[in-house]
C-alpha cells in the first residue's frame, strides 16, 4: 500500500514533543477531517504533538475521500480481512513517527473515528509498546466473526499491549448502531484489557462536545508524568 502522510500540529508548549497523539479518520474522509481537534485539545496536551494520516486507498464509494480498506459488503469478513491488509503501512507510520520526534511507544495514543476506530484498536492492541491509551469513537472493535467475548479469545494470542481504552458512541448512529460499543467493551474484558465508556444521548454518527471533552480529559490522565 506504499505509505501515508497526512496534516500534523507541533507542540503548544513550543518545546520538543512529549507525547504524539494520531487521529485515525472514517472512511470516506481524510486526515483534515481531525485534525482540528487537536486544536482542541492543545490546552490540555501542551506537550503533545497530533498527526491526522490520509488513509493509503481512495475512497471506493465517493468521488473524494480516502478508506483504510474497502467496506463493499460491510460484513464482518470484510471488516476482519481490511483490517489485517491495513495494519502494516499504519504500523510502520507510527514507528516514523515516534522516530521523526524521538519517543518511545509508550507515548503514543491512537484516537479513531469509526473505520479510523477499528484500526486504532486493531494496531493499537498489537504493538511491540503498549500505547499510552486508545480512544475509539462510533466504531467497532473488529473480530473474525464480529462476536463477542467468545470471537475474542480466538484473537488472544495475537494481542500484545492492553492499553486504557475510552469508547465513545452516539445513541442515535444508524450507521454503526451503538450496541457496537457494548459489544466492544465486552470484547475488550474478555482479553483483559480495561475500557471506559460514554454514550452521548442524541447523537448520530459523529462527535459532540461531551465525547471530546471526556476523550480529551482521558487522554491527559494516561499521558500525566510521561
Amino acid at each position: 500500500m506504499g505509505t501515508i502522510d497526512g496534516p500534523r500540529l507541533a507542540p503548544r508548549s513550543q518545546k520538543p514533543a512529549r507525547q504524539l497523539v494520531v487521529f485515525l479518520h472514517g472512511y470516506g474522509a481524510d486526515g483534515n477531517d481531525l485534525i482540528d481537534i487537536g486544536r482542541m485539545w492543545q490546552a490540555v496536551l501542551p506537550d503533545a504533538a497530533f498527526v491526522s494520516p490520509h488513509a493509503p486507498r481512495p475512497c471506493g464509494q465517493a468521488p473524494v475521500g480516502r478508506e483504510w480498506f474497502p467496506l463493499t459488503f460491510r460484513s464482518p469478513g470484510e471488516r476482519w480481512r481490511g483490517v489485517q491488509a491495513a495494519a502494516p503501512v499504519l504500523d510502520q507510520f507510527l514507528d516514523q513517527e515516534l522516530a521523526r520526534h524521538g519517543l518511545p511507544g509508550s507515548a503514543l495514543a491512537l484516537v479513531g473515528f469509526s473505520q479510523g476506530t477499528m484500526m486504532a484498536l486493531h494496531v493499537g492492541l498489537r504493538r511491540a509498546v503498549a500505547p499510552a491509551a486508545i480512544v475509539g469513537f462510533s466504531g467497532i472493535f473488529v473480530l473474525p466473526n464480529d462476536a463477542g467475548p467468545e470471537a475474542a479469545e480466538a484473537v488472544a494470542g495475537e494481542i500484545k499491549a492492553r492499553p486504557p481504552v475510552l469508547l465513545a458512541h452516539g445513541s442515535d448512529d444508524d450507521l454503526i448502531p451503538v450496541q457496537a460499543l457494548l459489544q466492544a467493551a465486552n470484547g475488550l474484558a474478555a482479553l483483559g484489557i480495561p475500557a471506559e465508556w460514554h454514550i452521548s444521548y442524541g447523537i448520530g454518527h459523529g462527535i459532540d462536545e461531551d465525547g471530546l471533552a471526556l476523550a480529551g480529559g482521558f487522554l491527559a490522565r494516561r499521558f500525566a508524568g510521561r
